[in-house]
């Protein structure tokens, strides 16, 4: 809103000494906001403005309670600037509340601000509560803020004057109130007209026109919007404006850009940024007195704020339930259109979510540009694509939700909906989708509700069918709420020390000597319940929490074999389990080479074991972080070696140290109606890299004897010794070491 909304007459410019400064009673501005940022900005922003020679002092709250403490404290307040969105969602508005009823602060200017647009404040709000402004803390330049306070400033002054001075102030408060209620730019312009009449004591005379800036150098171009009394007879609603008289005082106004009056009319300009220029013409067959000047302002800030807040309420609109980029409904709209269509025939209707298949790789390689072209793209295809009973949404990122006959929206049909290339930027790129869907069959369920049954399916079909299409069901949610379950009480364990590490020796089958240990994460909850690594370590994997559970497995495992070696004085090995999560960090050579280099034991004793996932990504990034563990001076072995990829290629261009013969090879070995030719192959296999074997899961002492007999270098498993606690292997340890 710009400052000078109604200026009769130039104002003389006057500076205030730094003594008259000093004696004049400031302007109160209180700045609630929870960001200590924004009050800094504020501070920066209104620095130095000196508004009808007083200048400012800014009251800083960073809550609503603190807010209403200062305001009991300070009835005097001019501006509050107000966070919408601060210690919950509706803290802001509460606090309008109580402004506007508890502390019935109605002279009081508000402006709304935030960062958060998707949280609008109610229509019922802004109509109500007489809130001056609501801007996005982004669009607040120093010039806007400047601009939005002084005409905040301006509004509060004339208001108190008015409130202490003037006797058309209940007249101009009832008639502000008039049009607050009223809705429509047509219904708004014709009370605007019929009050400022009343207010004058004048024949209802009148027209409003609008100036679109985009006609800027068409001078004459004015659109009627309003126009009342004999006017409404010579113009038409909608027309451009043909009395060249009135355009001319009209074109006076915006040429010199503001309100203007003579001895016959006045014309009342109301510039915005936000909208196209207002202005209205009034027939007043005589000149202005200097009160009715004053009163103008004041009435004139008010009808700002009317029309002003029908541009806000668009805006927001928009922002609260269409997405910014692809101009189709957001999350909100499709969440109220589901509870809309579950007032009615529920039983045929299916909720969809798709989603774009590594859009994340696509944003990282051709740009966030390109990324949001495909977005628009994709939007574009779903509703041309599909009928137009589907209703088309955009939920998040890059996931669609879609609502329509379950006949519209078969996975199939959607899938091949995406067979054809996208030309982007002149490129053809081919993509696919995964689709999790949700038949709406609970008419008491809230839209909310259904999208979160169709996305617990989405990230279903994302974990294992990436292209695919997944149905909700609810054996889906139990087994995801049991995940989320147990993530909950992993992060508890984990916390709580219920983690530890149980550590299986290897033994070499020629000597039968202990040459190391490979540590194992085990999960004892309180009440002594043991949960097995297969059930929590995807868990953890999952959710990412196997990177800080991975560092603690490195430092517990160091630590207890420098304990080892301090007691027994052997230089045995620790292998520590790597998952593919953990080597695609891009602190993972950081954080290995931080724990190797503070080891009181030489780095060739610990080994990292990596699956043959981790041996098929991106082989030269591989081959490089091989390359410098190695040059850190540690072992990299290969686990479960034979049951990932058949393409054995990378084992010639990857310098692996060791391989480990998964135990189900191991459990075949001897069966008669199988053959020794897996465990037989690696070993070989093993022995022309020049690579060290061991076997998992050796049980028996035929297992043992026939892989020594293959000459396999070293094995683990029950038969030898099953896992142990570290107090437990130490024991152990002296039991073997005694008995050699």
């Amino acid at each position: 809103m710009s400052d000078e909304l109604i200026v009769f007459a130039e104002e003389p410019q006057r500076q205030a000494s730094s003594e008259a400064k000093g004696s004049l009673r400031p302007w109160k501005v209180l700045v609630v906001d929870d960001d200590r940022d924004v009050h800094e900005a504020t501070k920066f922003g209104l620095k130095g403005l000196v508004f009808m020679n007083q200048p400012l002092q800014l009251l800083h709250a960073y809550s609503a309670d603190e807010a209403r403490a200062l305001l009991t404290q300070h009835e005097d307040v001019a501006v509050v600037l107000l966070d919408v969105v601060m210690e919950t969602e509706t803290a802001g508005l509460d606090l309008v509340r109580v402004i506007r009823h508890d502390l019935q602060m109605t002279n009081c200017r508000i402006i709304l601000r935030t960062g958060q647009p998707g949280y609008a404040p109610e229509i019922e709000v802004i109509l109500k509560y007489d809130i001056n402004d609501y801007k996005n803390k982004a669009d607040l330049t120093r010039t806007r803020l400047y601009t939005s306070v002084t005409a905040a400033l301006r509004s509060y002054s004339e208001m108190v004057t008015i409130d202490t001075s003037r006797r058309g102030l209940e007249q101009i408060v009832r008639a502000s109130s008039e049009l607050m209620s009223r809705h429509g730019i047509n219904d708004l312009a014709n009370g605007i007209i019929t009050q400022l009449s009343a207010l004058l004591g004048v024949p209802e005379e009148g027209i409003i026109c609008c100036r679109s800036k985009i006609t800027e150098q068409d001078e004459h171009q004015f659109i009627i919007v309003a126009a009342s009394g004999k006017q409404a007879i010579k113009a038409q609603n909608a027309r451009p404006l043909e009395d060249p008289d009135i355009k001319q005082m009209l074109q006076r106004a915006i040429s010199e850009q503001r309100s203007i009056d003579d001895e016959h009319a006045c014309v009342l300009y109301f510039p915005s940024e936000m909208r196209d220029d207002i202005l209205l013409y009034l027939d007043i067959q005589r000149p202005l007195e200097e009160t009715e000047h004053q009163i103008l302002e004041v009435f004139c800030s008010n009808i700002s704020v009317c029309l002003d807040n029908a541009t806000i309420l668009d805006r927001l609109h928009n922002h609260a339930y269409f997405d910014s980029l692809l101009d189709i409904p957001n999350r909100i709209s499709f969440a109220n259109h589901i509870d809309k269509m579950l007032l009615g025939q529920s039983h045929n209707l299916m909720l969809s979510l798709i989603d774009i298949d590594h859009f994340s790789g696509i944003n990282d390689t051709l740009g966030a540009q390109s990324g949001d072209e495909l977005l628009r793209l994709v939007a574009q295809r779903l509703t041309e694509m599909l009928p137009a009973e589907v209703f088309v949404s955009r939920v998040s990122g890059d996931t669609f939700g879609l609502l329509g006959p379950r006949s519209l929206l078969e996975p199939a049909r959607i899938k091949a909906g995406f067979f054809d290339p996208f030309s982007l930027f002149g490129d053809e790129l081919v993509i696919s989708v995964t689709q999790g869907y949700y038949q709406l069959n609970d008419s008491n369920l809230r839209g909310n509700d259904a999208i979160k049954r169709a996305n617990i399916a989405l990230k279903r079909a994302k974990t294992i069918v990436r292209g695919e299409a997944i149905e909700y069901t609810q054996e889906i949610e139990r087994e995801t709420h049991q995940r989320m379950l147990l993530l909950q009480g992993l992060r508890r364990a984990y916390n709580d020390n219920e983690l530890f590490l149980a550590y299986q020796p290897q033994i070499d089958l020629r000597t039968g000597q202990v040459t190391g240990f490979e540590a194992l994460m085990r999960w004892r909850t309180k009440n002594g319940t043991m949960i097995g690594p297969q059930e929590f370590i995807p868990v953890a994997e999952s959710s990412g929490m196997i990177i800080p559970l991975g560092k603690w497995v490195m430092d517990t495992a160091m630590a207890d074999l420098v304990r080892l070696e301090q007691q027994f004085g052997l230089k045995l090995q620790m292998g520590i389990n790597i998952s593919s999560l953990q080597f695609r960090h891009p602190n993972f050579l950081h954080t290995i080479r931080s724990r190797l280099d503070r080891l009181e034991v030489s780095a060739s004793q610990i080994e990292f074991e990596v699956t043959e996932s981790v041996a098929m990504m991106d082989t030269e990034n591989v081959r490089e972080i091989l390359a410098t563990i190695h040059e850190y001076g540690a072992q990299v072995a290969i686990d479960d070696f034979g049951t990932g990829f058949s393409c054995l290629s990378y084992l010639e261009t990857l310098n692996f140290d060791r391989l480990k013969i998964d135990k189900s090879f191991v459990d075949k070995m001897l069966d008669e109606h199988t053959s020794t030719h897996i465990p037989e192959m690696i070993i070989s296999l093993g022995k022309d890299l020049n690579m060290q074997v061991i076997a998992e899961g050796v049980e028996t002492l035929e297992q043992m004897e026939h892989l020594r007999q293959l000459d396999c270098d070293q094995a683990q498993g029950f038969y030898f010794a099953r896992p142990m606690e570290f107090s437990q292997l130490q024991k152990w340890l002296q039991l073997h070491l005694a008995g050699d």
